[in-house]
């Protein structure tokens, strides 16, 4: 990415790659899975987005080959569910820090998807699909590799339609509106926290498109 980019800060990079990891390894010990089998749902719940985006899309090395760092805080975030399994599984510290992560963590990485498929050259409505990829493709991985619906498709607090709305606005602000791409990163990444917690707040749930049937 050139100079003027937005980039996420190394640090930040880091310890969300960790907790994410740490949500999929949190999911493969409640599916009672091996520590191998726990391994790969962390390393797919933490980089399962620049997998898809990299490997499907764009056709370049992902960064967890490319980054020595990435394999060994996966790992660790394996070893620490291993270790501390008992504590861990109620802790309501984890989910909240995961949570916070989510949002900013998935519009920061949306962003750097996006950058790199204009860069690619490709239109917006591909820029905006490699956006979600990147931003919701660990998590839906990790869903559908433990046999659950991905999370994101089930009705809640606006976070597939919040992200979809913080991409398409990304792509306005810089490809048309001509405003820098860390002005535009900041602004959705502002508005998608700010959708999350006002969700969270308020309870704004979406609904399904069948209503359940209820039992007479």
């Amino acid at each position: 990415m050139t100079a003027l980019s937005f980039q996420v800060p190394p640090l930040f990079d880091y310890f969300a790659t960790f907790l994410w990891a740490l949500s999929g390894a949190i999911v493969g010990m409640h599916k009672r899975y091996d520590m191998a089998g726990v391994v790969v749902i962390a390393l797919l719940a933490a980089t399962g987005g620049s997998l898809l985006r990299d490997g499907l899309f764009l056709q370049q090395q992902p960064p967890v080959v490319t980054d020595a760092w990435y394999l060994p805080l996966i790992l660790l975030a394996a070893i620490v569910v291993r270790f501390f399994r008992q504590r861990i599984a109620g802790m309501r510290l984890v989910d909240n820090l995961i949570n916070l992560i989510d949002a900013v963590g998935v519009p920061a990485f949306a962003v750097v998807g996006m950058q790199l498929s204009l860069e690619a050259g490709l239109p917006a409505p591909g820029v905006v699909l490699i956006g979600m990829i990147n931003g919701f493709g660990g998590g839906f991985l990790r869903d559908i590799a433990v046999g659950n619906t991905p999370a994101v498709l089930k009705p809640g607090r606006f976070n597939l339609s919040a992200g979809f709305l913080a991409c398409v606005l990304f792509v306005v602000l810089e490809v048309y509106l001509h405003v820098s791409a860390t002005v535009a990163a900041w602004i959705i990444i502002g508005l998608f926290f700010i959708i999350r917690a006002l969700a969270v707040r308020y309870d704004w749930q979406t609904q399904p498109v069948l209503p359940p049937v209820e039992n007479p």
